[in-house]
């Protein structure tokens, strides 16, 4: 989902929109696309989130009042925000981002199958992360 594809067109301007709450990316083209923080969040690319391979990740909740408070860039490639949250570890490529862009409405409906799936609500605070677990003997 994130890595460097020469084809993904890069953003030619970047606005922070704090009170709707959506990243702003236009490109070339000149069309310009929107990304709610709440979903930029939930689809995080850090391990944290997505885990360390596939059936580890952990689905966010929580995140529908999450701002960004800062961005910066990474590179000529990607973007990394630091979430209201404290969340700051998400490198977010401009593959990524052209996905999230472009692809919201399935993204929406994948993130929500998956709450409903867990049992979670979206609204829910996210608990603490559970601590290793040791082998008893």
């Amino acid at each position: 989902m994130s890595g460097l594809t020469p084809e993904t067109p890069v953003p030619t301007s970047i606005v922070v929109h704090a009170k709707s709450r959506a990243l702003e990316l236009r490109y070339p083209n000149g069309l310009s696309y929107r990304i709610p923080f709440e979903l930029m969040r939930v689809y995080s690319p850090s391990a944290e989130v997505r885990g360390h391979g596939p059936g580890q990740e952990t689905p966010q909740t929580g995140k529908r009042d999450v701002t960004i408070v800062s961005i910066d860039g990474v590179g000529n490639y990607a973007l990394q925000p630091t979430f209201s949250d404290g969340h700051a570890t998400g490198i977010y490529s401009w593959d990524l981002l052209y996905e999230l862009a472009t692809q919201q409405d399935a993204l929406w409906r994948a993130y929500f199958d998956t709450l409903a799936s867990a049992g979670l609500d979206r609204d829910a605070p996210m608990a603490a992360p559970a601590a290793p677990r040791g082998h008893c003997h």
